[in-house]
Order: C-alpha cells, then structure tokens, then sequence
C-alpha cells in the first residue's frame, strides 16, 4: 500500500461534535483534509474498498460530507 495516505478520526455524535470515543487510522481513499466530516467504513466492507490485493485494513475514509442536517436544522456545513 505504499502512497496510501492514512489520517486519524475520530468518531461524532448527533450534534457533529468531535471526541466520541478513541481516534483511530483509516485510509483516505477520497482526498480528505484536516477537519473534515468524513464517512468512514469499517471492517471488510473497508478492506473490499481497498484496491490493493490481500491488504489488512480495518477502516477506509469513503466519503466528504458537505452539509448535515437535522431535524431541519443545519448542524454542519463544510467552508
């Protein structure tokens, strides 16, 4: 997997708030940049994103979100 970029996340709660939990590695298969609200999948859904043959990954960054709402309400909106 050499010149895969990994970044640290970190899970959000209802709110868009940071900090749930421990961060962890995934893999950006999106281009992602710091501070971005990203969609993450895990396990060997993860691991069939990945290209690369008989890779062990665990977490892989699949999508940039660019605006959340609910309940009607704008809680995220990326600059």
């Amino acid at each position: 997997m050499t010149g895969t970029k990994l970044l640290l996340v970190e899970d959000v709660g209802r709110d868009a708030e940071a900090g749930l939990g421990a961060p962890y590695v995934a893999v950006d298969l999106v281009g992602a940049g710091e501070g971005e609200l990203v969609l993450v999948s895990l396990g060997s859904p993860a691991a069939k994103a990945v290209s690369h043959e008989g890779a062990t990954v665990d977490a892989a960054i699949v999508g940039i979100v660019d605006s959340l709402r609910r309940e009607g309400k704008t809680i995220y909106q990326k600059d």
